[in-house]
This record gives structure tokens, sequence and C-alpha cells, in this order.
């Protein structure tokens, strides 16, 4: 017997994956697999080992057999590191035994708090440009992203105002990711305060991604959920992977009132069951005795942030300055290619690899995100590559 052909109309692939459009980011990391001589400006991810210490800490775990699950919501030692870290930094206390998910990496956070809130239909605000997944994320839990443009002129900071303007009574959330990913911004306290009073004002909640959190120069992080009246109002999402240098641990958390936590926890319970019982061990030790080399890799970090911002700019590429993160996102308008073509040709051409803008949404058309989480000789010699390409293409 034959089977039927499914018509247009009874595909086996589900309308909401359909929406979502593949990652501009992995393109070009296809691409650059094939090539040799690259140096790559593309992967978000620190060029530095995890701390010996950290990783000592995990193989003692395993050499004594602690291979087994651990709590759905994480170890118990880990939980209260935590909640003793959230309470040291900023004030702001979480019951470890309630309050607190450690889920596999700040991503697997991002998209139980989507799914833990959002009913078909429900729309949530962000800034775009924006990280890749949180549109994505969006759209998979049934929501609709709703975007407030962001620009090089204002910092790519979001206003309240603009926010205030796409409020509709379909409005759940707003997602903020700062320090921000792709552009390096970081949104001042006060601003932070709008958008918060904002919030409470009409009843939202606020997911705030602070991934990037010990990641800044100069200035001090504002935890969102530390403002007056926004505990309860917040989801608060972090991780290990960026500051610490852990980005293979696949561990991150969630910290937020019981009844978000109870629910996050029951959709963690039936798709991960818990994170890697060896990466847990090892977050314990990153929290307990990691800030000496945090602040190490914050100085260097600094260091090749200046260096790649004045490059750009000295080629004629505008570059704001980047506060947070490891990012810099220099404007690539005066070479007239789009963000893509830019990125194809100045790998193909000169063997270094950025990430169009475009990948993270349509204000990023014109931009270039650049990673300055590599060694400070190539950066320098990626500098000297985009200078020969940008001569050959901008405009005199």
């Amino acid at each position: 017997m034959t089977a039927k052909k499914p018509d247009s109309h009874t595909s086996p692939i589900s309308d909401r994956v359909k929406r979502v459009s593949p990652s501009g980011i992995r393109k070009f990391f296809d691409l650059l697999a094939s090539m040799n001589d690259v140096i790559s400006l593309g992967v978000g991810e620190p060029d530095y080992t995890t701390p010996w210490h950290i990783r000592e800490a995990a193989i003692y775990s395993i050499e004594k057999g602690s291979t087994m699950y651990t709590s759905n919501l994480g170890m118990p030692d880990l939980r209260q590191s935590l909640s003793s870290h959230l309470k040291d930094s900023y004030n702001i206390g979480y019951n470890p035994d309630s309050e607190l998910l450690v889920t596999v990496g700040v991503s697997e956070a991002l998209d139980l708090a989507m799914r833990a809130i959002i009913n078909p239909g429900d729309e949530v605000i962000m800034p775009d440009p924006c990280y890749v997944s949180y549109n994505a994320c969006t759209i998979l839990a049934g929501g609709i992203p709703i975007m407030v443009p962001t620009g090089e002129a204002g910092g790519f900071e979001l206003d309240s105002a603009d926010i205030e303007a796409r409020i509709t009574d379909k409005t759940k959330a707003i997602l903020l990711g700062y320090p921000a990913n792709p552009t390096g911004a970081v949104m001042p306290r006060n601003k932070l305060e709008q958008i918060a009073e904002l919030a409470c004002r009409h009843n939202l909640f606020i997911i705030s991604d602070e991934i990037y959190a010990r990641l800044v120069y100069g200035i001090e992080h504002t935890c969102l959920a530390a403002l007056p009246d926004m505990r309860d109002n917040t989801i608060l999402l972090g991780g290990f992977s960026k500051s610490y240098a852990m980005t293979g641990w696949r561990i991150g958390y969630a910290a937020a009132n019981q009844d978000i936590i109870d629910a996050m926890t029951k959709i963690h319970k039936y798709t991960i069951m818990s994170a890697p019982t060896m990466g847990q061990v090892a977050a314990i030790e990153a929290l307990e005795s990691g800030d000496a080399s945090v602040s190490e890799m914050v100085e260097d970090y600094n260091r090749r942030r200046l260096v790649m911002v004045n490059g750009l700019c000295d080629i004629g590429l505008s570059c704001f300055e980047p506060r947070g993160a490891f990012y810099a996102f220099p404007s690539i308008k005066s070479t007239c290619m789009t963000s893509e073509e830019f990125a194809e040709k100045l790998l193909v051409e000169e063997r270094v690899a950025v990430v169009p803008g475009n990948a993270f949404g349509k204000c990023g058309e014109g931009y270039v995100r650049c990673c300055y989480a590599t060694s400070l000789s190539e950066i320098e010699e990626a500098l000297e590559r985009i200078k020969r390409f940008v001569a050959k293409y901008k405009l005199k």
C-alpha cells in the first residue's frame, strides 16, 4: 500500500518552527570551518581556558564518583552559593530552596522563562538589535516579539517612552539583555528605573538577561531585580559561561519568586531533569574562589576593547564605545555594502570572520559584530586586514 503524500496544508513541521529564521551566525561559522588562516572575531566565547582550580574541583568530583543526577533545582550547595552571591553583589535576597533554579546555560533559563509565562498571542517587547535567541524563544513559546528600534546615536539604549508606545492589552513582558550582545551597550541606572516604573504601572514582567553582568568597564552594573519593587516582577537570568570562561560547562540559573520558579522547574523536570553534575561542582568553586580570575580577565578584555574600538575608528568605521560584554559593533555603512556582503567578502578576501549585524535584527543592518575575546595579537592583525579591506571599498 502506497503512503499518501502530505499536501501543503499537512506539513509535518510546526508553524512555530517555520516562523523561526535560521541563525545568521551559524551560516558564517559553517563557512569558516572550511577555511584556513582565519582570524575569528565572530564567536562570542572567551579565549581563556577555565581556571585550573575550577577544572580541578570538577575533576575531583568525578574521581569521587559524583556523577548522578542532582535535585531538579540544582545542587543545594550551588543554590546557597548563588543566593549569597546575589545578596553580596546586589543586596537582593532569594530563597535557595524555592527561588533559584540551576539550568543548562542561560539559554535554557531563557527558554524556560518564556514557556512558563507566555500564552499563545502574548506580546514580548525587546530591543532591536538583540541576541538572536530572544526573538526565536518568544516565537517557540507561542508569543509575538515586538521590536523597539535602538541606534548608535543613542548608545543602543532602550527608551521607556519607546517601550510604552508599543504596549497593548496583549503585552506580557519586557525582555532586556544588558550588558548587551551584540552591541556592548550598558543601560544606565536611571533608564532602568524608568523602565521598571513602566513595568510596574502596566503590570508587566521583566525578563532580565544579565549573563555579562561582571564584564563591565569603568562603570557599575545595575541588577534590575534589585531596583525598588522589582524583585517579584523580574525573572533574573545569569550564568557562568562568560565571566568565568565556562562556556562548555553549560551552567546557568534563574532567580524569581517561587510561583515563577515552580512553573519553570515543572518544564525543566520534563525536558532536562538537571544540569550536569560536574558542571555544578565547578560553578560552586567559581563562585567561592573565582573572583581573582574574573578581575584578571576583565582587565585584559578592557585592554583589548580599547585597541579594537580605537583601531576600528582609525580605519574609518565609526564605533561607539561599548561599556560591557566583549563586543564592538562598528558601522560599515561607508562601504555601501550590506552587513552580509561585508562579512562574506571580508572572510573570503582577508580571512577575518565577523558576524553581520542583521543577524541580530533589522536595526543591526549596516553594522557587524566584532568579538574582542581573542588575543591582542590576533586583534591587531585582524585590524590590519580590515584596514586593507575597507581601503578597497570605502567611498572617497
